[in-house]
């Protein structure tokens, strides 16, 4: 104690980057900003007071770590869980002039440049995994394929995994793993009985996904850099 260069941070801002740092999953980058310091102070801020929790008990479960899909998609299914997976976009600078490809940074939905990353949370929101990124042209269902998803399911543990209508046929190729909104089976002059079913199970459904929306929410996702023209 008191060796070294003295800290640009007073201890409780040192405390709330670290906490910022594990809660988020934020770059280095991102308190940098917000104190307007250089990269060194907040990465030695970080390493100095990350052990300070865990000394008083606010530990991680030691033999839980999951870097990969499959491991992921294990734990769920060790544990009797719920999934809940979805994509988010994260707009970028359009690509310049002449790039190989450029068309397919724009995204079908939003109509703005932008890369994709899948990511499956658990069924309290906490993130879980993100893909890398992807050209938001790619869907979301070609996206899990890219990823092995299909075959992870499909081969590995019963696990439910909850996903919006961009996911449908998903059901199918993973044995009913994947449950998305109903279909409206019923397109003309339906009865009020069978809308007010569907109408019921839709948002049953989106009650218990919604959780995975609030989740994205917290993301910091970093973008590639690309020339604006």
């Amino acid at each position: 104690m008191g060796a070294g260069a003295k800290h640009k941070l007073v201890f409780v801002g040192r405390l709330s980057t670290t906490l910022v740092h594990l809660r988020h999953g934020a770059t280095h980058g991102v308190p940098t900003c917000r104190f307007g310091v250089d990269r060194s102070p907040i990465t030695r801020a970080i390493g100095d007071t990350r052990p300070l929790p865990s000394m008083r008990g606010c530990t991680v479960a030691p033999d839980v770590r999951l870097r990969t899909l499959a491991e992921v998609i294990d734990d769920l299914g060790a544990g009797g869980q719920t999934g809940i997976i979805d994509g988010t976009e994260i707009r970028v600078r359009r690509p310049a002039a002449g790039r190989k490809d450029r068309e397919k940074f724009v995204s079908g939905k939003n109509k703005h440049n932008a890369v994709k990353s899948m990511v499956v949370m658990g069924a309290d929101g906490r993130l879980l995994f993100r893909g890398p990124a992807e050209p938001a042209s790619c869907a979301d269902i070609t996206h899990t394929g890219q990823l092995g998803l299909v075959e992870l399911l499909a081969s590995g543990p019963a696990v439910e995994i909850l996903a919006d209508a961009g996911y449908q046929g998903l059901g199918a190729q993973t044995g009913g793993r994947v449950v998305t909104p109903p279909h409206r089976k019923v397109k003309k002059n339906a009865l009020d009985w069978y809308e007010e079913m569907r109408e019921s199970q839709r948002t049953a459904h989106s009650s218990h996904r919604i959780r995975g929306e609030h989740g994205i929410a917290h993301l910091d996702v970093p973008t590639p850099a690309m020339d604006e023209t």
